[in-house]
C-alpha cells in the first residue's frame, strides 16, 4: 500500500548534478528498504543504489560509486539520490522502489520490490 513519487529529474551538462527524491505516502518506509534502479533507451532496468531500512547501510553499483550518495529521511518518509559529477551514460529513466526490510532476495532482485514510482528521466548532455 506504499506509493512512491520521484522527481527531480531533468537535463544536466556532463559534470553536473541532480538530486532526486522519492515521495512514499499510504504507510511509513521506516520498515522498508529503499532501491534506485534506472533504465537507459534499449537497455534493461539495473540497480544503481540501495539503503536499508534501520541501520543505514548503503549499497552502490560500481559505474556510481563515489560519484552518487543515496540517503533517506523516514521522518518525511522521503528517499534521496544525490548524483553528482553527472555522465552521459548516466542517461535513464531513475525509478525509486520499496520492498519490506525482512525481504530476503539481494538488494538487486527486481521482482523483490512490490512497490515503484512512475519513474523521471535524466539526461545528461556531453
Amino acid at each position: 500500500q506504499v506509493q512512491l513519487v520521484e522527481s527531480g529529474g531533468g537535463l544536466v551538462q556532463s559534470g553536473g548534478s541532480l538530486r532526486l527524491s522519492c515521495a512514499a505516502s499510504g504507510e511509513t518506509l521506516d520498515y522498508y528498504a529503499i532501491g534506485w534502479f534506472r533504465q537507459a533507451p534499449g537497455k534493461e532496468r539495473e540497480g544503481v543504489s540501495w539503503i536499508s531500512s534501520r541501520d543505514g547501510s548503503t549499497y552502490y553499483e560500481d559505474s556510481v560509486e563515489d560519484r552518487f550518495t543515496i540517503s533517506r529521511d523516514n521522518a518525511k518518509n522521503t528517499a534521496y539520490l544525490q548524483m553528482n559529477s553527472l555522465k552521459p551514460e548516466d542517461t535513464a529513466v531513475y525509478y525509486c522502489a520499496a520492498r519490506p526490510t525482512v525481504a530476503v532476495e539481494a538488494f538487486s532482485h527486481l521482482r523483490s520490490y512490490p512497490y515503484w514510482g512512475q519513474g523521471t528521466q535524466v539526461t545528461v548532455s556531453s
